[in-house]
């Protein structure tokens, strides 16, 4: 739309179902390459995606041609298709229902980029599930205790 401009800067965390730690290094990067043709086909712009063996953690630019919500179905959707028809994982692979969505301003981007690029370091001393609920927290969001994610008994 003509004469439309937006500043829309969004970190996008999600995990594989049952909190498994599927996402093995050998082909995560090929995953994060394919989450990023994704994101771009949908014009939007990756500017730092990294995770762990069980979750991941996205910093996009969003345009406001689609929802959060339809973007990350098709993200899961089609990752699980690509995981999936390549026999990654023993079994089917899925990502646990649900999504964190943080939005950040301009001046906060490149913080969000260090913290993504450093999830390795990060998660020495801190478990997804810990982390998550920080970024609730941090956020002003209001959540539920039973939707949480729980971690892998």
């Amino acid at each position: 739309m003509a004469n439309t401009y937006t500043q829309i800067h969004i970190q996008t965390v999600f995990a594989v179902e049952d909190r498994q730690s599927l996402i093995n290094p050998n082909w995560k990067d090929e995953l994060y390459k394919y989450i990023t043709g994704i994101i771009q086909n949908y014009n939007h712009k990756v500017l730092q995606i990294n995770g762990m063996p069980d979750h991941i953690h996205i910093l996009l630019g969003m345009r406001p041609t689609q929802s959060i919500s339809e973007l990350m179905k098709q993200i899961k959707q089609d990752s699980s298709k690509w995981i999936n028809t390549r026999r990654l994982v023993r079994g089917k692979f899925s990502w646990q229902s649900g999504y964190g969505a943080f939005s950040y301003s301009k001046s906060q981007v490149h913080g969000v980029i260090q913290y993504i690029v450093n999830q390795e370091e990060h998660h020495k001393t801190k478990s997804f599930v810990e982390e998550y609920v920080e970024l609730l927290k941090e956020s002003g969001v209001d959540y539920d205790e039973r939707y949480i994610l729980k971690p892998v008994i």
